[in-house]
């Protein structure tokens, strides 16, 4: 049997499978999500609150064909850019005109409080005055790469200074023509409080007048008062879509299709349980009647509205952090310094069955992964504390189905998210909020621009840029991404879940093991996760029932009781070629 297995130099190599797959059937999405700022920024010993001048940015050139190359090689098929479309920020250099500090979080300022729908972010641009050129030179790059381009569409709020900041002219500015003297109206883009002015959470700074908004309008997080307070989206505005087809409809409907014009292959739509779903039903539907191809993904946390999104609304792909990944993390965080103690039913990893159980044939449009811009890095102290232990919850996610699978950038390195950089201080997320610099990232574009990435070997890894464990970590996670995104039985393939006819066997512990396999047409795949801080020897019996399932032919090799013995590391996965 072949295997993704280490060689005698330590590096990483594919199993035999690899070599003949057909690519021209394979389809499982593989994302890459990336922040231009931090991605590209090469400044040395950033300070916690710095501005822009004090620790630098990224730029959309710093995401040069070397870096598009790296992505494509990894097996990625789609970026994710985020943070691109122009938001509000406490800067007033690189062609940014600054926002009321009382709006901004952090120095920086927040990626999803828009101040122009029409425009990007002018300091990721060499040139501010060309940097809608720029940001399309980009696209143009990415698709010459062979990859596609994911941006944000923000729909629910926008900054509380939308269209004062920032303008592109021709384009219609959303609130201009409300009408102020009532709460709401259909034909209002905004609620506004009428007699009633804005009262901020935040202190105004000293020698500032406080930001003035009169009448106030309602917060972005549903806050319908004029006292928003500190935990609400205080700097951002509620958008009023009405009961049905209004102005406003159509005005978002233009911001999609000025974006998909120019290039962009589709959309992650943020908070959209916040937005009337019959929007989302026509605006999809009318933008696909153009634009066939484009994808629209849905950051959805109700399970209960999974099939609603998929099946009525149109949706692509939904985010599963509250199926997969919350399931994914509360079995690594019970297991990761397990000490023999019970475990109880919701820790265990027959919650991962459970799971996949609940969502029957939406599997397929869900995208997973273990780490994004909101969730805690899996190397946090905060979570898995440590890169090594990755690799369990990864084999699940990655390999289990068809569904997309998304990376954070900085993930196949180990990324902690460990630095203060300011605004939400030391919470094991990458900040979204600040001007800050990655040292880790910084290593492994040191390792990109090398070329050294493509052998897999950590001893010429580690001496092209990364350091320690990274060179491991590496090796090992870009192997298993690779691998994902070539074999046939995992681009394409049945799931079988392996673990009820194995729960009570003596080689197979139902609360820290999951084994499935994957099969598609002459090729089938054993995978098998170990939840454990200690080695594993499983021992699978494969059912007769698999066979007769998955249509797998018996041999004298292969055939239904037979018993598979594999050795699975700490926290780690394996994936064997069966046929």
């Amino acid at each position: 049997m072949s295997r993704l297995w280490q060689n005698d130099f330590g590096g990483y190599i594919f199993c035999a499978t690899f070599a003949h797959q057909n690519k021209s059937i394979m389809h499982k999405p593989i994302i890459y999500q990336m922040l231009p700022r931090l991605w590209g920024n090469n400044k040395a010993n950033p300070v916690k609150n710095g501005s822009l001048q004090e620790n630098g940015t990224g730029k959309f050139s710093d995401i040069d064909n070397d870096t598009l190359s790296y992505l494509k090689w990894l097996g990625c098929s789609h970026v994710w850019y985020t943070g691109i479309i122009r938001h509000s920020t406490k800067e007033s250099a690189e062609g940014c005109i600054p926002s009321h500090p009382q709006l901004v979080k952090g120095k920086a300022g927040s990626p999803y409080a828009i101040c122009d729908y029409y425009d990007v972010n002018p300091y990721l641009a060499d040139n501010p005055e060309d940097r809608v050129h720029e940001f399309e030179d980009l696209i143009k790059r990415s698709h010459e790469a062979g990859l596609k381009v994911i941006i944000d569409f923000v729909p629910n709020h926008v900054a509380r200074d939308y269209g004062r900041t920032a303008h592109t002219e021709g384009h219609p500015v959303l609130g201009a023509d409300d009408d102020k003297t009532v709460h709401w109206k259909p034909e209002n883009d905004f609620f506004y409080y009428v007699g009633e002015a804005l009262t901020l959470p935040t202190e105004t700074p000293e020698g500032m007048e406080p930001y003035h908004e009169y009448p106030a309008m309602a917060t972005g997080n549903n806050c319908y008062s004029p006292t928003p307070g500190i935990n609400d989206w205080y700097e951002t505005v509620k958008i009023n879509y009405g009961d049905s087809h209004t102005p406003t409809w159509d005005k978002m409907y233009d911001i999609i299709e000025f974006w998909a014009s120019k290039g962009v292959d589709g959309f992650r739509c943020d908070m959209v349980e916040l937005v009337p779903p019959s929007f989302f039903k026509w605006l999809i539907s009318k933008i696909k009647s153009a634009h066939e191809d484009i994808i629209f993904i849905a950051e959805v946390y109700k399970k209960e509205l999974y099939e609603e999104y998929i099946r009525e609304i149109g949706f692509d792909f939904l985010y599963d952090k509250s199926g997969l990944y919350d399931t994914l993390r509360a079995v690594t965080e019970k297991n990761v310094n397990d000490n023999g103690m019970p475990v109880e039913l919701w820790q265990s990893a027959s919650g991962i069955t459970r799971n996949w159980q609940f969502l029957n044939s939406l599997q397929p449009y869900m995208l997973n992964f273990l780490e994004n811009h909101d969730e805690q890095r899996f190397a946090s102290g905060f979570f898995g504390k440590d890169a090594q232990s990755t690799f369990a919850p990864l084999y699940v996610s990655l390999f289990m189905n068809t569904a997309p699978f998304m990376i954070y950038f900085g993930e196949e390195i180990g990324e902690t998210g460990m630095d203060e950089e300011g605004f939400s201080g030391q919470d094991g997320r990458t900040t979204i909020f600040d001007w800050w610099s990655i040292a880790s990232v910084r290593r492994l574009r040191k390792l990109i621009a090398s070329g050294e990435y493509r052998t897999l070997d950590p001893v010429a890894v580690e001496k092209a840029g990364l350091k320690g464990k990274e060179a491991e970590i590496f090796c090992r996670f870009a192997s298993a991404i690779r691998f994902a995104a070539s074999d046939k039985a995992i681009q394409n393939g049945t799931s079988y879940d392996l673990c009820y006819c194995n729960a009570s066997s003596d080689g197979f512990d139902k609360n820290r093991h999951y084994a499935f396999l994957r099969d598609y047409e002459d090729h089938t795949v054993l995978v098998a996760a170990n939840f454990s801080n200690r080695e594993a020897v499983m021992k699978l019996t494969i059912p007769e029932h698999a066979f007769e399932w998955l249509g797998i032919p018996v041999s004298e090799k292969f055939y239904p009781g037979k018993i598979i013995e594999i050795t699975v590391p700490p926290m780690g996965g394996i994936v064997e070629d069966l046929i």
